[in-house]
């Protein structure tokens, strides 16, 4: 047995070590509340009437940023809150249905984001970590209450997490009022689905709550060779143990086929346009990606007395990811006109089994003007990965773009080899302290810093080797609100971020082992509620440089690079408006620029300077609603609109606008909901990967009709 270890200890993080021009900033504001007129301050108590607009779409506080209760106005760092209201009358089935209504956030792949310019798959559930979706498969919405999203980094307090941002799922609870909803959906594609929510007390007194969700669709979507199933079933249970603890439990069940997957793209052209029908397919009927997963979750929230809480929160996940497809690997011109018309394919055979259980505990005081955090947080992942391939030499047949045949292979007949097979465990622990100080009614400081560590074991038992990884971390926050007056809010924040690599992105025969990935942000914003608070209009804008980012060695795909430093930097817009009593609109714009400022070794000259993949410079997103009090019913529409973009091989993504509609109307106890997405049935890609697998298809027209009753 081969064993080596890399120490990778750094106590602080050369980025956090850079002038925190936001802490200056906010001192500007000190001397502006100094030298405002007492006129400019407000009475605490003074009630804000909020029209339709956000009331419907708009949440007025979180705990996501700062693991306490805090209204999004007084919180230094751009935050949105994207609740239930809005996947409703989105017909959101899963977290890609709403990226139109996240500004700064596109579509990557599968389950990972463009965010802020950088590509990252971490999100958190209920705040803390444990994602059932560990790998691939996309997030779905069935029992997700809200959607919390977080821009920019925020190791201060949550530890490792990419510096674009963080996506946080809020879960449905148990409730006090009894609900009761059964409802049904059918669509195109053959979709068709089903779910029953039941909550309530379950005692006279209300100290003990349940709920109990099941959903179930199915679906045959118009790429060849595919189908999707997805089955969820969520139990909730909690229990006020006494007038100062409240205890809850939570089992979640998730089961996902997706047949002909995991479905990659569809070739392109420099130009960006597609070498095949868009129902194409490198798959074979047989090929699949089911995903098996349960999560366990239990909290117990204490109020110590009138000025002392805490909380803590243990959770666990298991999952089994299964991955049979066929991949394409190379692209051929078998005619000799100059045009791609065929590529080669390779079949995998992988398996991912992830076992993770984290326990989160914070300590909260209520000091005079300070709100006090303490806290501490552990996670481990153990991942073991099979990985058997076979190429066309081993029996695997080409396919064509153009007239292709889709009769399946014998896999049976391959040559399988075993690529990988390795046995991993990471483990994530941190402390961080954090103060809410509010200096005035109208001013307050937050501030705070973590220290990390982490420990990871990857055991290749191909190989027969064993690699160790330690290491730790600084982070720090430190940014400041000020209210003008009722219309303005402005804010700045500066925060540095620290993200060990994953284990299995660690180990040499990857290219490994990459130092951390940090980040440092400045970040300032403004908040206006105009025209009597009909118009609330949230800008920020962020400057970003993010070093040890991995992206996949150009010169072979299995493995990967550090690029040395990237930066990001942009601006977003977040309007909501009540245009008139009964007609809102909610939108999203984003300028971003993301280029390589520092490139690696021997690829510095093809990298430097050069924008960063799928990192669309603009993107717009628009829902409105208007409602017909009279027939109690509304009409939607939205729009998505993303720029051009670029694929890892520098190939064009052409700039995409796609509609979307919807109609609901409320009769007694039933609700109907019609909505129809990608209203013109427009062709395009979402975002692009490799030369050879092409760029991801966006979906074509859906229409789904519903129907809710509640009882």
């Amino acid at each position: 047995m081969i064993h080596s270890e890399q120490n990778n200890k750094k106590q602080t993080s050369a980025l956090a070590n850079q002038t925190p021009l936001a802490l200056m900033i906010a001192l500007s504001f000190s001397a502006a509340a100094v030298a405002s007129d007492d006129t400019n301050t407000t009475d605490a108590d003074t009630m804000i009437v909020h029209g339709r607009a956000l009331s419907l779409y708009r949440a007025q506080e979180t705990s996501l940023a700062t693991k306490t209760p805090t209204a999004i106005d007084d919180t230094p760092q751009s935050i949105q809150v994207l609740p239930r209201q809005l996947i409703e009358d989105q017909a959101a089935r899963q977290i890609t249905d709403l990226y139109r209504s996240m500004s700064g956030v596109s579509q990557y792949n599968y389950s990972f984001v463009t965010f802020r310019g950088f590509r990252q798959d971490h999100v958190l559930y209920d705040g803390v970590r444990g994602d059932p979706f560990e790998g691939l498969s996309i997030p779905q919405l069935f029992n997700i209450e809200r959607v919390e999203v977080l821009k920019g980094p925020a190791a201060a307090v949550m530890g490792s997490g990419e510096p674009g941002g963080t996506i946080n799922y809020t879960t449905k609870k148990p409730t006090y009022a009894t609900k009761r909803h059964v409802a049904v959906t059918g669509g195109n594609q053959d979709f068709v689905s089903g779910r029953v929510e039941l909550s309530g007390s379950a005692d006279e007194e209300q100290s003990q709550r349940y709920r109990l969700g099941i959903y179930q669709d199915h679906e045959n979507p118009y790429r060849k060779n595919t189908d999707t199933r997805n089955r969820i079933i969520d139990l909730g249970y909690e229990w006020d143990a006494g007038e100062n603890t409240t205890v809850g439990l939570q089992y979640v069940n998730v089961t996902q086929h997706i047949g002909g997957g995991r479905i990659r793209g569809i070739p392109t052209d420099d130009d960006g346009n597609f070498l095949a029908d868009t129902s194409w397919n490198a798959n074979d009927a047989g090929d699949y990606h089911d995903l098996e997963a349960q999560v366990y979750q239990v909290r117990v929230d204490h109020n110590i007395n009138d000025w002392l809480s805490g909380d803590v929160t243990f959770r666990y996940f298991e999952n089994e990811d299964t991955q049979k497809y066929h991949e394409a690997r190379k692209l051929k011109d078998t005619n000799s006109d100059g045009i791609d018309d065929t590529v080669t394919r390779q079949y995998r055979d992988q398996l991912r089994t992830n076992k993770a259980g984290s326990v989160t505990a914070n300590l909260v005081a209520q000091l005079a003007k300070h709100t006090i955090l303490f806290g501490a947080d552990y996670y481990r992942l153990d991942n073991e990965f099979t990985y058997y391939r076979a190429d066309s030499s081993d029996g695997v047949s080409d396919r064509s773009l153009t007239n292709p045949d889709y009769t399946a292979d014998d896999v049976s007949s391959y040559s399988l080899d075993l690529s990988k097979h390795t046995d991993s465990r990471e483990e994530r622990y941190g402390a961080y302290l954090q103060d809410q100080w509010d200096i005035t009614d109208a001013w307050n400081v937050l501030s705070g810093i973590r220290i990390d560590g982490y420990h990871d074991e990857v055991a290749d038992l191909k190989k027969e080797t064993n690699e160790q990884y330690t290491g730790s971390g600084f982070s720090y926050r430190i940014g400041s609100t000020y209210r003008i007056n009722e219309q303005f809010h402005p804010y700045a924040v500066v925060a540095t971020g620290f993200v060990p690599q994953d284990a299995a992105a660690q180990v040499s025969s990857n290219g490994g082992p990459f130092e951390p990935e940090e980040s440092l942000m400045y970040e300032t914003g403004l908040r206006t509620y105009l025209f009597d608070s009909r118009v609330n209009m949230n800008v920020a804008l962020y400057h970003i440089i993010k070093e040890n980012v991995l992206q996949t060695d150009p010169n072979d795909s299995d493995k990967q690079v550090a690029y040395g430093k990237v930066r990001s930097q942009g601006v977003e817009v977040d309007i909501l408006a009540d245009l008139t009593e009964n007609w809102v609109a909610n939108l999203s714009y984003a300028y971003n620029d993301t280029i390589v400022k520092q490139g690696y070794g021997e690829f510095s000259n093809r990298t430097v300077g050069k924008r960063f993949a799928n990192a669309p410079h603009n993107q717009l997103g628009l829902w409105t609603r208007y409602h017909f009090a009279a027939i109690d019913s509304s009409v939607g529409f939205g729009a998505d609109y993303v720029s051009e973009q670029l694929t890892q091989d520098a190939q064009k993504v052409k700039p995409f606008t796609v509609y979307d509609a919807s109609w609901q109307t409320q009769w007694n106890d039933w609700k109907f909901q019609l909505n129809v997405k990608n209203l013109f049935d427009k062709e395009y890609a979402v975002s692009g990967f490799t030369q050879a697998t092409g760029s991801f298809v966006g979906e074509r027209r859906r229409v789904y009709l519903q129907a809710d009753y509640e009882f």
